[in-house]
């Protein structure tokens, strides 16, 4: 198990290895979330990130021509 300590600031380091096993980088945000008696830090990804997940899932809209 890795621990950190919480700074005076209440900030804490990320662990090399942590960081590189989830590919955290400067700059990148996380989701703080208290869950069951613990802090768990999720990293919050783009958008663009969950493009194609469902492939079977047809996404196109047929519109009419009067709609843009």
């Amino acid at each position: 198990m890795t621990t950190v300590t919480v700074s005076p600031k209440f900030q804490i380091v990320i662990p090399a290895r942590i960081r590189e096993l989830f590919g955290i980088t400067p700059g990148q945000k996380l989701a703080v979330i208290p869950w069951a008696g613990r802090i768990e830090l999720v990293p919050v990804l783009p958008s663009e990130a969950f493009w194609g997940i469902f492939p079977d899932i047809e996404t196109t809209v047929e519109r009419d021509d009067d709609r843009v």
